[in-house]
């Protein structure tokens, strides 16, 4: 067990550091039909997410900008690149999955679940302090999509 959780903690690290380095999606995204600022006053991460949002409610396009720690930017990116072709509705699902998540609700390892390659971040509700900064980028998105223009963690 050691070796799988020393696995999954260096997983995690090489891809937190990864999209942090290179993050995906990372722009103001023009003709955006959903739009949100979000805010985590604890730490002082900053993003805007950006989503286009076809009639028949598609995401099309996501991406975001701002500033923020490595485990905010690269949740954020990780975020964008599974959103990108889902609709709204499994954008939720998915929102509410990740959440439990990064709450240490939803084991992804024995729960069925939509998560995938963000099942990398099931660990960090051993860090409270870093649930908020995984957690910005999906707020400020389902913000987004309920037309909320600001979001804060707090």
């Amino acid at each position: 067990m050691a070796d799988q959780r020393t696995g999954n903690i260096e997983l995690y690290q090489q891809t937190i550091l990864e999209h942090n380095r290179n993050p995906r999606n990372f722009k103001k995204l023009e003709g955006a039909t959903h739009v949100a600022e979000g805010y985590n006053p604890l730490c002082g991460d900053h993003l805007w997410v950006y989503l286009k949002v076809n009639a028949q409610d598609v995401i099309e396009e996501v991406s975001f900008e701002g500033s923020g720690c490595a485990i905010s930017k690269a949740s954020a990116s990780m975020m964008t690149a599974a959103l990108k072709g889902k609709t709204m509705n499994d954008a939720k699902v998915l929102f509410d999955e990740f959440h439990k998540l990064v709450m240490g609700e939803l084991k992804p390892d024995v729960k069925p679940n939509h998560l995938d390659k963000l099942a990398v971040f099931s660990g960090i509700w051993q860090y409270p302090s870093r649930v908020k900064c995984a957690i910005l980028g999906w707020h400020t998105m389902n913000g987004a999509l309920e037309k909320t223009k600001t979001i804060s963690t707090e």
